[in-house]
């Protein structure tokens, strides 16, 4: 692709790394592929590298450590992989003028809100997960003034380990099911996500000025998640008793915001997207 500009996929293997490569090919926008092990964004001079090899003209980093609940017990390496690793590959791509997009999450805020959270909001994170997000937030925004961080919200694709996957394969379940049905976020279609980030990039490499700082991203319209149960097996024909039950009940490590949907207006303002209704048609 003559005259093409690279963008590198950092976290090419995950869900929305995945769905990025399954996207609709931009004019003129080459995708090139970093993971780990291959790129360590925890090691400055494994970013030197893939950077210097692809020679890109854009980044997405769509790496991270998601373990919410085991971030409790090990806080070390999700903060290492999600706001230092996030750091170091900012300061990489500000030594070399490059723009980064990096995904965060609804996760930074803890839920207190009655309306939907815009992006300038405080965040105030219930668990380490949260916290070492909104850390790599900051580290990015400290580090290179062309970023974008991008908060999405209750990802799912056919890709990777999912909320709407494990529904879907629970399907045939005889017994039934306990389900949260006291959370309120806004489940997101990562092939959605995906288009709005390369819309996003295309414009950032095109000349777009006023295109940096943080936007939200997610589906519409805001479920729980004994709602997003009952519509997957709608579309499934079928599936066990769903009996909604408390997040308490669950005794999870990590505390979850029990409301997190996000407004997304300011991306609508600034580049035209829409979050996408993530119910089957």
């Amino acid at each position: 692709m003559t005259g093409a500009n690279t963008i590198l996929i950092v976290g090419c293997h995950g869900q929305l790394g995945r769905a990025l490569f399954a996207a609709p090919a931009l004019p003129d926008i080459a995708l090139a592929a970093c993971d780990l092990p291959k790129v360590d964004i925890i090691r400055p001079e494994s970013i030197e590298h893939a950077l210097e090899q692809t020679g890109c003209d854009l980044v997405i980093n769509a790496a991270a450590y998601t373990a919410v609940d085991q971030a409790e017990s090990d806080p070390t390496m999700a903060f290492a992989v999600n706001a230092k690793g996030a750091g170091n590959l900012a300061a990489a791509c500000a030594r070399r003028g490059l723009p980064l997009m990096h995904i965060s999450t609804d996760f930074v805020f803890d839920g207190a809100k009655a309306a939907p959270y815009e992006p300038q909001d405080p965040a105030h994170p219930l668990n380490q997960y949260g916290a070492s997000k909104l850390a790599g937030e900051e580290a990015v925004a400290a580090a290179n003034p062309r970023h974008v961080i991008l908060r999405t919200a209750w990802l799912f694709s056919p890709y990777g380990h999912n909320f709407v996957k494990t529904m879907l394969n629970l399907a045939d379940r005889q017994e039934p099911l306990r389900v949260v049905d006291d959370q309120l976020g806004c489940p997101t279609g990562a092939g959605g996500l995906a288009r709005a980030l390369l819309s996003m990039a295309g414009a950032i490499l095109a000349g777009k000025q006023d295109g940096f700082g943080v936007f939200h991203y997610c589906g519409q319209p805001p479920v729980t998640w004994y709602e997003l149960a009952q519509a997957v097996f709608a579309v499934a024909g079928g599936g066990p008793e769903l009996v909604p039950i408390k997040t308490s009940e669950l005794n999870q490590a990590a505390k979850r915001p029990a409301y997190s949907v996000l407004d997304c207006s300011h991306l609508t303002g600034v580049y035209g997207i829409v979050g996408q209704d993530w119910r089957p048609e």
